[in-house]
C-alpha cells in the first residue's frame, strides 16, 4: 500500500520592505509627535531664544575682529585662524552649537523614550506590531513566527538604537533581499511579515509618504529663513540699523 503524500509545506510569511517599514515607522512617529511637542515646546522655546541671542552675539563679535584685520593685513590664512581662535569668537560660536544642539535634541530625546513603552507593549501585544505596523498589514515576530514576549520585543527595541546610530544604514539593509533584515532584526533575531500579497504601498500611504517629503522642504526652508532672519536683525542692531 503507497505511503500518503506529505502534507504540503505552509508558504513562508512574505518579509516587508523598506518603504513599507519606513511608511509605518512614519505613521507611528506621527502618533507620538503631538506628545513630543506638548512635553518639548518649553524647553524648544528657550533654545530657540537662545540660539537667536547667540547669533546676535556672534554678529556683534564679527565687526570687532573685521575691523583689527583692517588695521594689520595680513594673510587670509592668518585671518581664519584668528577668526577661529579669538576667545570671544570661540565661545559665541561655541553657545550657537550648543543652542543649535538644544533644539535639535530635545525632539529626539522625548521621541526616543516614548517610543520605547510604545514600540514594546504594542509588538507583545495580540496585535504583534504597532499601530503604524497594523495599519498596512505588518507583523513582527520571532524567527520562527512566533509572538514576540515582552522582554524579546524590548531587545528588539533597543537593538534599534544601533541602526539609527549607524546613521540608519542598519535600516537601510532591509533593501537587501531576500529575507530583507534590518540590523536590529538580526541581532534580536527578530522578523517583520506583510499579511498582504503585493509589496506595493496603499495609495493613501505614498500620498503620505509625499506629504512628508513637502513638509521636509518646507522645514528646511523655515530653519533656512529663521537663521538668515536673525544674522540679519543682528548685524543691523550693531550697525545701529
Amino acid at each position: 500500500m503507497p505511503a500518503p503524500a506529505p502534507q504540503a509545506r505552509a508558504e513562508a510569511p512574505a518579509a516587508a520592505g523598506f518603504w513599507l517599514r519606513y511608511a509605518a515607522w512614519s505613521l507611528d512617529a506621527a502618533c507620538l509627535l503631538p506628545l513630543v511637542a506638548l512635553l518639548g515646546m518649553a524647553r524648544t522655546s528657550r533654545a530657540l531664544a537662545d540660539a537667536r541671542d547667540a547669533l546676535q552675539e556672534l554678529a556683534r563679535e564679527l565687526p570687532r575682529l573685521l575691523g583689527e584685520a583692517l588695521d594689520a593685513p595680513q594673510p587670509l590664512l592668518d585671518l581664519a585662524r584668528r577668526l577661529l581662535l579669538d576667545p570671544a569668537m570661540a565661545a559665541a560660536m561655541a553657545r550657537v552649537e550648543l543652542s543649535v544642539g538644544a533644539v535639535l535634541a530635545t525632539p529626539v530625546l522625548l521621541y526616543a523614550l516614548l517610543a520605547l513603552p510604545w514600540a514594546v507593549l504594542f509588538e507583545q501585544s495580540r496585535w504583534q506590531a504597532t499601530p503604524g505596523k497594523r495599519a498596512l498589514g505588518l507583523v513582527v515576530t520571532d524567527a520562527h513566527g512566533r509572538r514576540l514576549k515582552a522582554g524579546h520585543a524590548l531587545v528588539r527595541h533597543l537593538a534599534a538604537g544601533l541602526s539609527w546610530l549607524t546613521l540608519n544604514a542598519g535600516h537601510a539593509l532591509v533593501l537587501l533581499p531576500p529575507k530583507q533584515l534590518a540590523l536590529h532584526d538580526r541581532i534580536s533575531d527578530t522578523r517583520v511579515h506583510r499579511a498582504t500579497a503585493s509589496p506595493r504601498l496603499p495609495w493613501w500611504a505614498r500620498a503620505w509618504l509625499a506629504l512628508q517629503a513637502i513638509a521636509l522642504v518646507a522645514a528646511v526652508a523655515w530653519l533656512y529663513a529663521w537663521l538668515q532672519a536673525a544674522m540679519q536683525a543682528a548685524i543691523e542692531q550693531v550697525l545701529g540699523l
